[in-house]
């Protein structure tokens, strides 16, 4: 029977994590598209990583599937895909939803707080 813990744990196992520091180099090289898949809420009341796109883990499907009119363009099948959360588990299921559409390069960097504690980018 499928549980909270154990689609965790199916994410973390195919959604590799990102040292923060590794993921501010990426994001100062340009790269990298960054999501934060935390509710608008969240993000107007702490930041978000500086220009990270803002698609809530409930939407993902929608921004990520070309056939949809809800289509994210930044969201290219073979681009890196960085993801951000509160604390990295629904960056995980996010990047897992995003591996079972078929995207292969998405990587879970955690919790916005760990990026803010070392001094990544960020805006309002």
């Amino acid at each position: 029977m499928k549980t909270a813990k154990s689609s965790l744990e199916a994410a973390n196992q195919v959604v590799p994590k990102i040292d923060v520091n590794e993921a501010i180099q990426k994001h100062a090289q340009g790269n990298s598209v960054f999501i934060d898949v935390r509710d608008g809420i969240d993000i107007a009341e702490t930041g978000t990583i500086e220009g990270a796109l803002k698609i809530p883990r409930g939407f993902i499907e929608f921004a990520a599937d070309p056939e949809t009119p809800f289509h994210n363009k930044a969201l290219e099948k073979d681009a890196e895909i960085i993801l951000v959360c509160a604390a990295g588990g629904m960056a995980a299921l996010t990047g897992h939803t995003l591996v079972e559409m078929g995207y292969a390069k998405v990587l879970n960097v955690g919790g916005f707080s760990d990026w803010k504690d070392a001094n990544g980018p960020v805006e309002s």
